[in-house]
């Protein structure tokens, strides 16, 4: 057995489909189909149910997968170790981003990070906290970028930027005029927020349920740029990160207040592993996003 023949393993579990799972190792179906056949003769052992229609492992498959997984983190470490001692920023990297921190943040880092580590080859994979958490357990990410919350306290966080949200009301609204809002005024108010999964959802509900608000549970927005159009289109009113906020106080519709007492916010930081030999090109990357963000202030 070899390396390959575990991540064709994983691919497989992770899929659910030899044809997928083969697509995405870059092999033939039957190349993918023999090799794990052949990984069961050499181990003695069913891996997969056959009588099944669908991609179905045995206890002792899964267990085995588990494993293989955990083998494919090591030999990642080992190939960072001898290639990342010196903490030089080249080669590839691989890092997640939440939908509500990647669209905002990545336009005003990559041309920095671009210039700045020329031979640093850039992977960019977005994904929901608890999707990119385990690609970052199973080492198919380098390192995250996200707010910090329960789920990612077993890596190491440092802070990139602690961003306050603002209250979001149509133009027309009362608090338009305003130049900031208590929280206290959100009491027996109803807002509109992300759906499940999202961790802005559970941190901005947080604020508005101590305020004394509501959520509307008959609307729950996919995406920040939904819940924009949503108040921009008087549905209510909601509660938005500063680096997804436009420059002008009021754009398309919407008018965005700064909120106090207290001022809601969010912990932005650069996650990884504990024992990654990138502690330092990861330092490295989370200063340079420090210094880009305090720079477009």
């Amino acid at each position: 057995m070899n390396i390959r023949d575990f991540e064709y393993l994983v691919a497989l579990a992770e899929h659910k489909h030899f044809r997928k799972a083969a697509e995405a190792c870059f092999v033939s179906q039957p190349t993918l189909s023999g090799q794990i056949r052949k990984l069961e003769d050499e181990l003695g052992t069913t891996l997969l149910e056959r009588s099944s229609r669908r991609v179905l492992f045995t206890d002792a498959g899964l267990q085995l997968v588990e494993q293989a997984k955990r083998i494919l983190s090591e030999v990642k470490t080992f190939k960072d170790m001898a290639s990342g001692q010196a903490g030089e920023m080249v080669g590839p990297m691989h890092i997640g981003f939440i939908p509500t921190v990647g669209p905002y943040l990545l336009p005003k880092i990559i041309p920095t990070l671009k210039e700045s580590f020329p031979d640093l080859e850039l992977y960019l994979h977005e994904a929901q906290t608890h999707q990119l958490v385990r690609q970052l357990e199973d080492g198919k990410l380098d390192c995250l970028v996200l707010a910090s919350v329960a789920e990612t306290a077993p890596f190491k966080e440092i802070e990139v930027y602690n961003e306050p949200l603002s209250i979001a009301v149509p133009c027309n609204h009362e608090w338009a005029k305003l130049d900031q809002v208590d929280m206290l005024e959100l009491n027996g108010k109803t807002v509109l927020a992300l759906g499940d999964g999202h961790c802005l959802r559970d941190q901005a509900l947080g604020f508005c349920f101590a305020a004394g608000a509501q959520d509307d549970e008959r609307f729950k927005a996919t995406s920040l740029e939904t819940l924009r159009n949503m108040v921009a289109a008087g549905a209510g009113i909601t509660l938005l990160p500063e680096l997804s906020l436009p420059k002008e106080r009021q754009k398309d519709g919407v008018c965005y207040v700064p909120a106090i007492n207290p001022v809601p916010s969010r912990s932005i930081v650069l996650a990884y592993r504990p024992g990654s030999p990138l502690r330092a090109r990861f330092e490295q990357l989370a200063q340079t996003i420090k210094t880009c963000l305090d720079e477009n202030k």
